[in-house]
């Protein structure tokens, strides 16, 4: 359990939320809604007080910030059993799904045409990785607050076709907001982009990655399975039947 706690927490430091106030050992986080991950409550750890308070406190903080209240649970974990037994179910409606795996691998540096890992987000990046050219102040702080980030870009005949976010935390690379457009996939634009944040990570000191994956996203889960990565553990997001 503790290599578990010790990669969430790291994952967890790769993706600022606007709000992470500690409960005990639990992290309570709200950003406006974007992501389960950034609006969710960690139960990994003791917090410091019972599970039936504990559960309590996580659903005022979700009210005081305005965000549905939300639990983010590894699979298997002890607390797992606990937080059913307070009348928490799964959200099986969570529009990234319900169950993720954590999955992780060394880094293979390479090289791709046309890939380049800038220190800011350009403009263009906006709109393929996060949705919208204009990004919100939640997107922001979540994608860009902090410090160690690579914003990747791949450019096709004058066109982004294809955008990545690495975060540096230590000696792990954290990869996030993979994405190809429809018109160029399945030509392993996807694979080029990510070899070439590796041979960035590398470089400032990465020597592992980790990533979040949907259980249903099977495509994604082959590319990482083929780049040498395993699952190491999954989380789900259970919240108040």
């Amino acid at each position: 359990m503790e290599a578990i706690i010790r990669l969430e927490s790291e994952c967890a430091a790769a993706w600022p939320a606007l709000v992470d106030e500690p409960l005990g050992q639990w992290r309570m986080r709200a950003a406006a809604g974007f992501t389960g991950r950034a609006n969710s409550t960690l139960t990994l750890g003791d917090p410091g007080v019972g599970i039936a308070s504990a559960l309590d406190n996580a659903v005022g903080f979700a009210q005081r910030h305005g965000i549905d209240p939300c639990a983010h649970v590894v699979v298997g974990s002890p607390v797992e059993g606990e937080i059913a037994g307070q009348g928490w179910v799964v959200n099986e409606a969570h529009p990234g799904g319900a169950e993720s795996l954590v999955m992780t691998g060394p880094l293979t540096p390479g090289s791709y045409e046309g890939a380049e890992i800038a220190d800011t987000p350009p403009s263009t990046w906006w709109e393929l990785a996060a949705g919208s050219a204009r990004p919100t102040v939640a997107q922001r702080h979540v994608l860009s607050s902090m410090p160690g980030v690579g914003y990747g870009t791949l450019v096709k005949d004058g066109q982004l076709v294809a955008t990545v976010r690495g975060a540096v935390v230590g000696d792990l690379l954290h990869i996030s907001r993979l994405a190809v457009r429809p018109s160029h996939r399945r030509l392993g634009l996807g694979l080029g982009m990510l070899k070439t944040l590796y041979a960035w990570a590398y470089e400032r000191g990465a020597r592992r990655q980790a990533l979040q994956v949907a259980e249903h996203n099977t495509p994604a889960i082959r590319l990482y399975e083929g780049l040498g990565c395993v699952e190491h553990h999954r989380y789900r997001y259970w919240i108040p039947s």
